[in-house]
């Protein structure tokens, strides 16, 4: 059995649906139920003796403990966090309180657990903590991409919270000799994808006939990665990967923000047209930006490909349109994630900011 801390998030719930999928052993899936966790996200695996679902807070180390003296996991996949960064920036807590004091429980608690396993099963555990290329600051237009060796440089609560993690993590492999392994990703999209995020809420909004909101100019660029292929990645990492390194996934698809929005909308004008026969790009209005909003992403995943093999299966092309028939598939599961609390949220960041340009 594998314990997945997050598993009914966005990337947590396709990792527990691809690992399922692909293999029989047994999935703990542990998950706080926040906002953004779902567990409509698992409803095909309802009936599946493979997946036990507990309900819980990484915070919560003497629980986290408990389950795995009882469930005795060969591995914990660690996806939960607090990840958007807009709301880091309205509230910072939840961001310090998971991120930094809940890794720190599920290390201390992990810890605990492999310190008392012996022979075989102790030098088989791992712990795989998944992070984000935010860590690494911002950009210029001209740099190299980010690679395992680029200093840390968060520039939002969220990335810092995220960075002392990975501070954390690397630590109790080196004092303790504790068995890790990060990953730090690039942006990831497709199925699941709550709708506080650029892809899924340019989705809903356009359908809507709301304004699609765009940051500043819209130039900020990023690595897209379509999440199949980081679920891919982490596997890849965790049956081989090297105890105490880093590794970067990224997608090799570097795309300004205002690209992707369009992309979106020509998909939507070729698979469901507007009943005007407009464009969606008509939708499209600019907001004031964040503060703080970091310019360039990118990711150099070039250790990945030549240490461990993997490389990503889909092009942006494939994969975003991919993404976008499944949104129009799948109408139910976006209505019932927009609340009235996810309402109040977006209108809150997106439209009582000042217009753009």
């Amino acid at each position: 059995m594998i314990f997945v801390t997050g598993g009914a998030g966005f990337i947590g719930s396709n990792f527990v649906l691809d690992w399922l999928a692909q293999s029989d052993e047994p999935v703990l899936n542990f998950d706080k139920l926040t906002y953004a966790g779902n567990v409509n996200n698992l409803a095909s695996l309802k009936d599946d003796p493979r997946h036990v679902f507990v309900r819980g807070d990484i915070c919560d180390g003497e629980q986290v403990l408990a389950l795995l003296r009882e469930h005795q996991p060969r591995a914990i996949v660690h996806f939960a966090a607090e990840s958007h960064v807009d709301r880091s920036i309205h509230g910072p807590a939840e961001f310090i309180n998971t991120n930094i004091n809940g890794t720190f429980a599920l290390l201390e608690a992990a810890r605990a657990y492999w310190t008392a396993l012996e022979g075989d099963a102790k030098a088989a555990f791992r712990f795989l903590h998944v992070s984000t290329d935010e860590v690494y600051g911002t950009l210029g237009p001209n740099d190299p991409p980010f690679s395992e060796t680029t200093p840390y440089a968060p520039n939002s609560p969220y990335s810092a919270s995220k960075a002392a993690s990975d501070h954390l993590v690397r630590s109790y492999h080196h004092t303790y000799g504790f068995p890790t392994l990060t990953t730090n990703c690039s942006n990831n999209y497709g199925p699941y994808h709550f709708p506080e995020k650029l892809i899924p809420l340019i989705i809903a909004n356009a359908q809507a006939g709301k304004p699609l909101p765009i940051y500043g100019d819209g130039q900020q660029i990023r690595d897209w990665l379509f999440v199949s292929d980081h679920c891919t990645a982490i596997r890849r990492v965790l049956a081989d990967g090297k105890l105490g390194e880093t590794y970067n996934v990224g997608g090799w698809n570097e795309m300004a923000n205002l690209d992707v929005v369009h992309t979106l909308c020509d998909i939507l004008d070729s698979l469901k047209p507007k009943a005007d026969g407009g464009s969606y790009r008509d939708q499209i209005t600019y907001v004031k930006d964040r503060p703080g909003h970091d310019r360039r992403y990118a990711i150099d995943a070039r250790k990945l490909e030549r240490e461990l093999g993997w490389k990503p299966a889909e092009t942006f092309e494939t994969g975003i349109r991919k993404t976008v028939q499944w949104y129009l598939d799948n109408p139910e599961w976006v209505a019932d994630v927009q609340s009235g609390a996810y309402a109040k949220w977006v209108e809150t960041n997106y439209f009582n900011r000042e217009a753009g340009q």
